[in-house]
């Protein structure tokens, strides 16, 4: 059985914002490993990095280039994290920044490097710098699907998607994304890599405020695996090529609407396709005293082997649900108000089974690529959704030949 997940057919150009790929031999040869995303002179950009304290050479490169003025490029590769690596990953990644500084004809303060793979190598150097040497010649405005292929790992397919927005007097923004990642998916603030440019024009403390809103009900609610990255990151670019818009616009709320359900896409993408995953989960958590109780008992729940494995196997064996939120790290818990369930399958009520439940019911939800699991705490009104997948003997060989 495999999760409903579909390659994009197509992903709309955003003016303003250029694409060029090329191939650097990074871990393997034969494909695209290198994307440079060209913005415009005004474009503004926020970002959100991972929290591991090992966070990669790029990562901080980017978050002090990002801090320091305006944003003209994106460089990304894949194959190789340039995680680990000490000072020579330091220099490398400054490096990197400096040939596709030259390819455009900007300064390396101007570029953000994005690196994903091995963690712990050092990068090929000349054999990116060789193509990043070139690619000044080859952008695109129609490369994001190119782009999206070039920075896959061990991903299946590619993850993108558009939204385009009328925003009344006859105007209209669009806004399109790639991401990447399947493995190592537990985000602490945004997910593996996304980048996502809008042609409105928006001020960078805005963009922030945006983004951040954003990631919560998105990249900050899934998990593949519980493995925080240490090379996490999110970008949102404007390029300033069509409206206006503020906090105080009219039209602000459906720019980030737009913004939130494209991340959501791109997150819900990203589980679908976590490695060997044959399930879809969605984990529905209700009645909680706020929402950060609500999220500590949803990813207990997704983060429980003993869960995901049963998910694997169709196993209705609700027990290991049960000790799951048992174990979250909830005060004063009430187990006598908790509630369970599989879709509108009701499994646990008031912290005991119910009567009238028949396991084959739960079975033949669990048989399906796509349910939820619905939890009430019964304890207050706040509510959360998160979504994971399953742990499969396929997760287990991705993992265990991930350099070979």
């Amino acid at each position: 059985m495999a999760v409903n997940l579909r390659a994009p057919a197509r992903i709309e150009p955003v003016a303003g914002a250029e694409w060029a790929v090329g191939e650097a031999a990074i871990k393997k040869p034969g494909r695209n490993d290198i994307a440079l995303l060209k913005l415009a002179d005004d474009a503004t950009v926020a970002g959100v990095f991972t929290r591991n304290a090992f966070a990669a050479a790029p990562v901080r490169l980017a978050q002090k280039n990002l801090a320091g003025g305006r944003i003209r490029a994106l460089l990304v590769n894949s194959g190789n994290a340039n995680a680990g690596t000490g000072r020579q990953g330091d220099a490398d990644a400054q490096a990197c920044c400096v040939s596709a500084a030259e390819a455009l004809g900007i300064s390396p303060e101007q570029v953000l490097p994005f690196s994903t793979g091995v963690i712990g190598q050092a990068l090929p150097l000349d054999r990116m710098r060789h193509t990043i040497d070139t690619l000044g010649g080859r952008l695109e405005s129609d490369g994001w699907l190119d782009a999206a292929r070039a920075i896959m790992t061990t991903d299946t397919v590619e993850k993108g998607a558009s939204r385009a927005v009328d925003i009344g007097g006859g105007e209209r923004i669009m806004l399109s994304g790639i991401a990447k990642g399947s493995g190592m998916i537990r985000p602490d603030m945004a997910t593996m890599l996304s980048f996502i440019a809008t042609d409105a024009r928006i001020a960078a403390d805005d963009l922030d405020v945006a983004l951040r809103e954003a990631m919560q009900g998105s990249f900050n609610a899934i998990s593949v695996d519980g493995d925080t990255s240490t090379n996490d990151a999110c970008i949102v670019c404007a390029t300033g090529r069509s409206a206006k818009l503020t906090p105080k616009s009219a039209a602000w709320p459906l720019f980030v609407t737009a913004l939130t359900d494209l991340s959501r896409e791109l997150a819900q993408a990203i589980v679908r396709d976590g490695e060997g995953a044959t399930r879809f989960i969605t984990l529905a958590v209700t009645g909680a005293r706020d929402v950060a109780e609500a999220r500590e008992v949803a990813f207990t729940v997704a983060h429980s082997p003993l869960v995901k494995t049963a998910c694997f196997a169709g196993d209705p064996n609700w027990g290991r649900i049960l000790a799951a939120v048992g174990r979250a790290p909830v005060a004063d818990f009430a187990i006598d108000r908790v509630a369970i369930a599989l879709d509108d399958v009701a499994i646990v009520a008031d912290g005991e089974p119910r009567e009238d439940y028949a396991e084959a019911d739960a079975e033949a939800v669990m048989a399906q690529s796509e349910y939820t699991i619905g939890i009430d705490l019964g304890r207050g009104e706040a509510c959360t959704t998160v979504w994971t997948s399953d742990l499969s003997y396929e997760y287990v060989r991705i993992n265990a030949e991930y350099r070979s």
